[in-house]
C-alpha cells in the first residue's frame, strides 16, 4: 500500500467517524423515542416514549401510547373528580407501576413535587398535586402508571444498537390519541432518514 492510499483510507475513516458523531443523538436534552419496528419486545415494542436526562448520563421517561382498560374512576372509586376523567390510565413504564403520574402540558410548573420533562411539559408525582390536576385541568394531562428508568449510558447504548428513532421533544404528542401515532412517527422518522 502506498503512502497516498494509506492517507486516503485514514481520511475516509475519519470522515465516517465524524459523520457518525454528527448523527449521534443529543441526550443532554429531552427527546421523544419511537421504537423501531425491529424492536420486538412485549413492553417496549411499538412504543413512543418521552425521555429526559437526570445527569451522569442517566435518563428517565414515560411510555405515552399504551392505554390500559382502566380509568381513574375505576382505580379510585371514592374520588369523585376521578369519575369525570373519561380517558384511560396509560402504562408509563415498569418501575413504580403502582404510582400514578400526571404528565401535564403547560408553560409553568403545577407545583408540589413536579419537574419539567421538556418545554411545555411537566410531570407531577406527589398525590396532592396529581389530585389537583385531576380536579382542575385533566384535559391538559395524561395519567400514567409507572415510569421507565435507564442506568448511566444505557439509553445511549440502546440508541447505538438501533432500538429507537430519536425525535426532538414535542409536548403536543403527549395528549394525542395513540391510534396510528406510532406508525405515523415511524414513517416520518424513516422518510427523514432517506431525505424525503
Amino acid at each position: 500500500m502506498t503512502a497516498r492510499s494509506f492517507f486516503l483510507r485514514v481520511i475516509f475513516f475519519v470522515l465516517i467517524a465524524a459523520s457518525a458523531s454528527l448523527h449521534a443523538a443529543d441526550l443532554s436534552e429531552a427527546v421523544i423515542l419511537v421504537a423501531k419496528p425491529e424492536l420486538r419486545d412485549e413492553l417496549y415494542g411499538s412504543t413512543i416514549l418521552i425521555a429526559t436526562p437526570l445527569g451522569n448520563d442517566q435518563h428517565m421517561g414515560f411510555i405515552i401510547n399504551r392505554p390500559t382498560r382502566f380509568t381513574l374512576g375505576k382505580i379510585f372509586p371514592e374520588h369523585a373528580p376521578s369519575q369525570k376523567v373519561a380517558d384511560p390510565v396509560y402504562i408509563g413504564g415498569p418501575f413504580n407501576s403502582q404510582l400514578i403520574f400526571a404528565l401535564i402540558k403547560r408553560q409553568d410548573s403545577p407545583g408540589g413535587s413536579s419537574f419539567q420533562l421538556m418545554p411545555d411539559l411537566f410531570v407531577a408525582f406527589d398525590g396532592e398535586t396529581v389530585d389537583r390536576i385531576i380536579e382542575a385541568e385533566p384535559e391538559h394531562a395524561r395519567f400514567v402508571a409507572g415510569l421507565v428508568a435507564w442506568r448511566p449510558g444505557e439509553l445511549r447504548e440502546e440508541i447505538e444498537r438501533g432500538f429507537w428513532h430519536v425525535l426532538k421533544p414535542d409536548a403536543q404528542l403527549v395528549l394525542r390519541k395513540p391510534d396510528g401515532l406510532w406508525e405515523e412517527l415511524v414513517h416520518r422518522s424513516e422518510n427523514a432518514g432517506k431525505g424525503i
